[in-house]
């Protein structure tokens, strides 16, 4: 797999220097789908480096792509930075967003430039994933709990009320989930053990990061999330162990997209060639954000989940990043698991 090869050869030879030739001015309209730190980072540092004023807002991948779709005819926003690739892919397929063909296409890795071909170049990737799960190591010893290294062993008895996972309507990490596990065991299957996981699942939670963050705080043994999610609690001191599920495990491509009729557009083409360089990529680890980067030269941190050592399956992002696919899905979410949940 690209994403798989191109991870170890992330490593950086030195970070590249992207700037302007004279500062910038005006305003963004900014959705970012990330962890609020690095969000509140990358404004800041946009910022002072352009003189744009920069309005951002925090929202999950799943609310976004909604926002967007719902204010399609009245614009309110003009770029969305990171977040799922497949909500980001599900918006270009419906022409929310708008092609551009940043000049930093040349220094990202494979598996970004393809992401951005998939979608006529109406979305970029930004940064990869790898999905899995992080549990209290001190929950598990206290409570005499068996170290859950596969899939199948969430559905233990023994962790009734002890899982966590985000909503997969709100959040594209728990989209992620449901459309992994369709592709490891097939539709059936996969609708029949997550209506076994709900069993165990005490909270279905809004944002994708949250989950482990309750683990974090001893409030649920494991939250099932992104694993740098997961080193992100583990860096910041908490007793968080980081797991890649046995049986294979989805990833993320998160993305880039500019909106169509963005009443800044060329502040948005400076934000996403800004964001795609390597010395902005480097820089995410200050925010304790743990993801492989897309730009070839970027620093990756060492904390960061090893792609090489993750059995990652071949995740079909043109199927589940359709927007007929994604409905379907999370209608049937709904009804069989939505609905037993409440």
């Amino acid at each position: 797999m690209g994403l798989v090869k191109l991870a170890a050869a992330a490593l950086a030879a030195g970070a590249t220097f992207f700037a302007y030739s004279a500062k910038a001015d005006g305003n963004l309209n900014l959705i970012c789908s990330a962890d609020v730190v690095i969000c509140e980072q990358m404004k800041g540092a946009f910022e002072k480096k352009s003189g744009v004023s920069v309005n951002m807002v925090r929202l999950s991948s799943g609310e976004t792509y909604a926002k967007i779709r719902a204010e399609a005819r009245n614009p309110k926003t003009d770029i969305w930075w990171a977040g799922t690739g497949d909500p980001h892919l599900q918006a270009a397929s419906e022409g929310l967003t708008v092609e551009y063909k940043s000049p930093m296409l040349g220094e990202l890795h494979e598996w970004a430039v393809k992401q951005a071909e998939s979608a006529g170049y109406r979305t970029v990737g930004v940064y990869a994933g790898a999905l899995g799960w992080g549990y209290n190591t001190e929950i598990l010893k206290q409570k005499n709990l068996k170290e859950p290294k596969c899939w199948a062993d969430l559905l233990d008895p023994s962790f009734k009320g002890e899982v966590q996972i985000a909503n997969p309507n709100s959040s594209g990490t728990a989209y992620t989930a449901l459309a992994t596990l369709v592709q490891i065991m097939g539709e059936e299957e996969a609708f029949d053990y997550l209506k076994k996981l709900n069993a165990n699942v005490s909270q279905y939670t809004k944002s994708g990061s949250a989950p482990v963050k309750a683990a974090a705080r001893g409030e649920t043994a494991i939250g099932i999330v992104f694993m740098h999610d997961a080193v992100a609690q583990t860096v910041e001191g908490f007793p968080v162990k980081s797991v890649a599920p046995c049986e294979g495990t989805g990833y993320e491509i998160g993305s880039m997209s500019i909106i169509k009729g963005a009443k800044n557009l060329d502040n948005a083409k400076k934000w996403y060639d800004w964001a795609l360089s390597a010395d902005v990529q480097s820089s995410m680890k200050e925010a304790k954000s743990f993801q492989l980067p897309s730009n070839k030269t970027a620093k990756v941190p060492e904390e960061a989940p090893k792609f090489e050592d993750i059995k990652l399956i071949d995740y079909d992002f043109k199927t589940y990043g359709d927007p007929a696919k994604r409905k379907e899905l999370l209608e049937r979410w709904d009804r069989e698991i939505g609905a037993a949940a409440n």
